[in-house]
């Protein structure tokens, strides 16, 4: 079913057509919640967001589709729980931090221009298969500052634009490359890792 086929019903406060709304993105908007303000406050967060949702739905416009719309009720009920200044990061940083760091990234999309470590004796399929990759990779993203995570979480879960990331998080765009960059070198570096030693 199309959520956004119920739109006139949940507009009109139909009960049954939000319960639809809310089977349909509670897990994916509960990873979200989790993914700025933690496990412990991401159910009351997202029940924060329900509520929110649940009066401004007369007032939704269709500009954008209820997913994106939800997506940022629960950005915004996430932040303002978790709000703190946001200073301007520089790239400079990750650069220093990290000689080789230009290198690491193709620079016309930057994906990874060498895979990391030796991939010809297990291929990523069967290492994620064996699980010990994944929870590797799911510790690393769990240590991530917030901000990196919940960027990281909007473009490669939630598959959000960069462009919707900025005004969704309220970050300059030169801010949400900067810690998706450093996300991705953080998973990197844990690839990197494993593939060396098989350990996290």
């Amino acid at each position: 079913m199309d959520i956004d086929t119920l739109l006139p019903a949940l507009q009109q406060h139909d009960k049954q057509a939000f319960a639809s709304l809310v089977r349909a993105y509670h897990r994916k908007l509960l990873a979200l919640a989790s993914s700025i303000v933690g496990q412990a406050q991401a159910e009351e967060v997202l029940q924060e967001a329900w509520i929110s949702a649940w009066r401004a739905l007369p007032k939704f416009e269709g500009r954008s589709s209820l997913k994106t719309w939800l997506t940022r009720i629960v950005i915004n009920a996430a932040n303002s729980r978790h709000r703190q200044n946001k200073p301007e990061l520089s790239l400079d940083a990750a650069v220093e931090d990290n000689p080789g760091f230009w290198e690491r990234f193709h620079p016309a999309d930057g994906h990874w221009s060498k895979m990391p470590g030796d991939w010809g004796n297990e291929n990523p399929d069967q290492l994620l298969e064996q699980g010990e990759l994944g929870r590797c990779l799911e510790k690393t993203l769990n240590k991530l500052p917030d901000l990196q995570q919940t960027v990281f979480v909007l473009r490669h879960v939630q598959d959000l634009e960069l462009d919707e990331i900025c005004n969704v998080l309220d970050i300059s765009s030169s801010n949400v490359r900067v810690l998706l960059h450093r996300a991705r070198l953080k998973l990197f570096q844990t690839v990197e890792h494993f593939q060396e030693t098989g350990e996290c």
